[in-house]
């Protein structure tokens, strides 16, 4: 007899890192979740920007159970095809030369950091090691990336720290120039932070790092991991901006719910790193990189990009009609599907607690912060689940609000 499986479990046998809500999706499709009670919900949080073609989309399902009943893994000392097809298809697709695969955004970034050092090594010996990141950055939980993030939250209880590593406002190209220097060896930036508060990057802020970085001979290194597939209406957002980085780090929305990451870079900076720089044992695997070529070629056509700017814009339409009625949010911002609002004065630092009342009305909605409440749902969410799970966060925003 299977056992039943409650919330308490959670606090039982799960090491208390996450403090999920007290109700357990047991399925999902499309935009659509439900509980195990029955209940439904409509899901504006897509996994934080990973389902970003929805749950149990019967293209990609297919893809993982066509590779599922071929080989799962094999390790580094083989390449396999999926991989091959993948590394290709984001060659093609952008201006990268050669692909490095793992499994997760961190990972991602860890890569792109690591070689960043050993590039700026390569030319000046424990000189050019500098990385210039900005604060209220996230770029993942490695001790590596947890320092690079500017979030001192996420990173002081983990001293001592990895060294050379200067935070400066987010959007002030200005303090950047009077920082920069032959030290640098590279700039890692968020085209929009994320988990910062869902703030996009002006675009000569992106422009002005660029020719920064070439001055310098300094590695400008895009996180992607939330906004790339797709999230911004162009494949990448560096494209969305016009923007090109030397090295660009993706997952979430890739593996559209199966873990993956890949580090994107040119020919220049690759070929620092050979056989046992760096590695992963799963990274690169059949099944991921299998599902993400199906994701990836579902993507990147003229139907779902395209189709992210109208979405766009049936949310922004909609949220300021909810807050002209009640103003609960000071701003509605963000690009293509990534979008953060911001809660007004008077309801400032209540983020979580609306997205609490809008699960209790059927909404999954994410916070950025204390202060900002986000959404991140599927490119290709249909009108009738946004306009319903809007109906549910006006109900929300209500109660919140009586």
């Amino acid at each position: 007899m299977e056992q039943r499986v409650t919330r308490q479990q959670f606090n039982d046998y799960l090491v208390p890192v996450y403090a999920p809500a007290e109700f357990i999706p047991v399925r999902g499709e499309g935009s659509c979740l439900w509980d195990q009670t029955g209940k439904d919900y409509i899901d504006f949080a897509g996994g934080i920007a990973v389902n970003a073609l929805g749950h149990r989309h019967p293209e990609v399902l297919r893809a993982l159970t066509e590779q599922a009943d071929k080989v799962w893994h094999l390790g580094n000392g083989y390449t396999n095809e999926p991989v091959l097809r993948l590394a290709k298809q984001l060659v093609d697709a952008t201006f990268a030369d050669k692909i490095f695969f793992c499994n997760s955004g961190a990972e991602a970034n860890e890569a792109a950091l690591k070689l960043a050092r050993l590039v700026g090594h390569s030319k000046k010996p424990n000189e050019k090691n500098e990385i210039i990141a900005f604060k209220n950055a996230f770029h993942g939980r490695t001790l590596f990336t947890v320092t690079a993030g500017g979030q001192p939250k996420y990173s002081q209880d983990f001293a001592p720290l990895p060294p050379a590593i200067t935070h400066l406002p987010f959007n002030d190209l200005q303090a950047v120039a009077e920082h920069i220097s032959a030290r640098t060896c590279a700039v890692i930036v968020e085209p929009v932070q994320g988990e910062g508060g869902v703030v996009p990057a002006n675009p000569e802020f992106l422009a002005g790092l660029r020719e920064l970085c070439s001055q310098h001979d300094a590695v400008l290194i895009f996180d992607e991991v939330q906004t790339g597939v797709g999230r911004t209406g162009d494949l990448y957002a560096y494209q969305t901006y016009g923007v090109v980085p030397d090295i660009l780090t993706s997952a979430k929305a890739l593996g559209g719910g199966f873990p993956i990451g890949a580090m994107l870079t040119v020919d220049s900076l690759a070929s620092h790193f050979q056989p046992g720089t760096h590695g992963t044992t799963y990274g690169g695997n059949p099944l991921a990189t299998a599902v993400a070529g199906k994701v990836v070629e579902i993507i990147n056509t003229p139907e779902v990009l395209g189709g992210v700017a109208l979405r766009h814009q049936w949310f922004i339409e909609r949220l300021n009609q909810i807050n002209h009625q009640f103003h609960v949010f000071s701003e509605i911002r963000g690009l293509g599907l990534l979008l953060g609002a911001e809660m007004s004065e008077r309801y400032a630092g209540q983020a979580k607690h609306l997205t609490q009342l809008a699960a209790e009305e059927g909404l999954i909605a994410l916070i950025a912060g204390t202060n900002v409440l986000r959404f991140a749902p599927s490119l290709i969410i249909p009108q009738e689940d946004i306009e319903e799970g809007l109906n549910r966060l006006e109900r929300a925003v209500a109660r919140l609000c009586a």
